[in-house]
């Protein structure tokens, strides 16, 4: 079957069209036919198109809109000259990533006019994304009517935490009223990682496997997976907790956010715009969200850089740490992400001093482990590293097919 994966933001859409199967999926035999962006460049929407053996496109298209674009994506799918599909009636299914599922989705579903008005309640959880989410629908809806659509949920992964995981110490009535409580995110990729983690160790469907998967990019989380079940993870109520990202400050005393709101006289929107767009490696740095560009700049110097990377690493240390000790020990780690599977020094600088968890590195092979799957520590016992590149797209195709294969037999 051929999948259609939307991933849609405000101004942008991810997609991939996909043919796998239950049988293809279970060999590892999944193709990605085609893969594009469509994104807001300062007012004109600009498509950027691949596919193996096709020449890459780079077209503008006008202001941007959802619909505009998924017509855009299904064009050039289905080109005589560049596409890989002749009609888009070939398409047999699309998947929706869906940031936020809030209590209702544990797992990914059909989509239908319940799901939709469940995925509308959250829109105060994730007012960002999940009308975009709805939008992406919507379009695909229009283009392809009588395709089936999935939605697949970031928080759906992390609905096995335990109560003392996901709960605040703040007064229960505030949970049963509003639903305050750690809910996780970047759950799609943990689940992917933490499958090839168990299939790399021979180990699937084992209940103790004990693992922790590092997915590190501008957002960044942790998760503590026991049996191939989330039991923990840093991102919280909303992605903003846990580690340092590119422009978000992770964990902070709330104490501390209300004094520089006092003294800076800022509003709830201005103090969220601080946490979330300008803190992270970015405010710690002065100088770059990107942590290429701050390696860079260590090398030459640049101080507060090397301060950026060290807080960076340090915070993720501690979380490994604390996944370890809520796991009772730990199986194999796993870096994914732009900067997990590409920066070989901060996995190193993260790892550094984790020998007594049975954490160790094997220098040779964690230089030259860049953007594919590898395991990075030395043989022998102990705890096993890896770099594993994630495929979110994959794992939105893969439950798609799962949900839709029943319904057409």
């Amino acid at each position: 079957m051929k999948v259609l994966v939307l991933n849609c933001g405000s101004s942008s859409l991810k997609f991939q069209l996909i043919e796998t199967d239950e049988a293809m999926a279970r060999e590892g035999r999944d193709r990605t036919l085609a893969k594009g962006l469509v994104e807001d460049a300062g007012g004109t929407a600009v498509l950027h198109y691949e596919a193996e053996g096709k020449k890459p496109v780079r077209d503008a298209i006008g202001a941007f809109q959802h619909r505009k674009a998924v017509e855009k994506a299904l064009a050039v799918l289905t080109d005589p000259e560049n596409g890989v599909i002749p009609h888009k009636d070939e398409i047999g299914a699309v998947g929706h990533r869906v940031v936020h599922g809030g209590e209702q989705f544990q797992s990914s579903v059909l989509i239908d006019d319940q799901v939709i008005e469940g995925i509308e309640a959250m829109i105060a959880l994730a007012p960002l994304h999940n009308p975009a989410n709805l939008q992406g629908y919507y379009a695909a809806k229009a283009e392809l009517p009588d395709v089936p659509q999935v939605a697949v949920f970031d928080t759906a992964f992390h609905h096995t935490m335990p109560r003392e995981a996901y709960l605040y110490g703040l007064p229960y009535s505030l949970y049963q009223r509003f639903g305050i409580r750690r809910f996780g995110f970047h759950g799609t990729s943990h689940r992917f990682v933490a499958g090839r983690l168990a299939a790399l160790l021979k180990r699937e469907g084992d209940s103790g496997l004990r693992l922790i998967t590092c997915h590190l990019g501008n957002g960044a989380s942790a998760c503590a997976v026991l049996g191939g079940k989330s039991i923990d993870t840093s991102m919280g109520f909303t992605p903003l907790e846990g580690l340092v990202m590119g422009t978000r400050c992770g964990d902070l005393d709330p104490a501390a956010l209300l004094f520089i709101m006092g003294r800076e006289e800022l509003g709830a929107a201005e103090a969220s715009a601080l946490m979330n767009k300008h803190s992270g490696l970015l405010g710690l740095s002065g100088l770059s969200n990107d942590m290429r560009t701050l390696l860079e700049a260590e090398e030459k110097g640049n101080e507060r850089a090397r301060l950026a990377i060290d807080v960076f690493c340090y915070r993720l240390r501690k979380y490994i740490g604390a996944y370890a000790a809520a796991l009772g020990g730990v199986d194999a780690i796993a870096f994914a992400g732009g900067i997990g599977e590409n920066s070989p020094a901060v996995r190193e600088r993260t790892l550094r001093g984790l020998e007594g968890l049975g954490l160790k590195l094997d220098p040779k092979r964690n230089g030259e482990a860049k953007g594919k799957e590898e395991q990075i520590s030395p043989e022998g016992p102990g705890a096993r590293v890896f770099v594993v590149p994630t495929n979110e797209e994959l794992m939105i195709a893969r439950d798609t097919v799962s949900l839709v294969s029943p319904v057409r037999d």
